[in-house]
């Protein structure tokens, strides 16, 4: 089977070192999600490890949650968390500064 391209749409916990904002709260990234579009060789289902990967630390797990279709990027969306309860600083800081991932906040204020 060729390989499939999907967005990815992580979920990641809290860094273990809190970052704080601005105004010196923490940074909450239970309000933010992580995109990017890979290649697959086949479609993962929920319950599924998949490998990803950011510029810096060696690549991570994420838990599939679920994949759906979606019309207006005519590909599947795999919801993934973040497999371990807190990540490092060194990742947060790479999935920050990796152009391939983009941050999205889930309230467009």
């Amino acid at each position: 089977m060729p390989a499939q391209q999907v967005e990815i749409s992580l979920r990641i916990p809290q860094v273990k070192e809190a970052l704080k904002d601005d105004s010196g709260y923490p940074i909450n990234n239970n309000d933010v999600r992580f995109i990017r579009s890979i290649n697959v060789s086949s479609l993962p289902k929920p319950g599924d490890s998949i490998k990803l990967s950011a510029r810096g630390p060696q690549p991570f797990l994420g838990t599939v949650m679920q994949t759906r279709w979606d019309d207006g990027k005519e590909m599947f969306v795999v919801a993934c968390r973040y497999s371990l309860k807190s990540i490092s600083m060194p990742l947060y800081l790479a999935l920050m500064g990796d152009p391939d991932w983009t941050r999205k906040p889930l309230l467009q204020l």
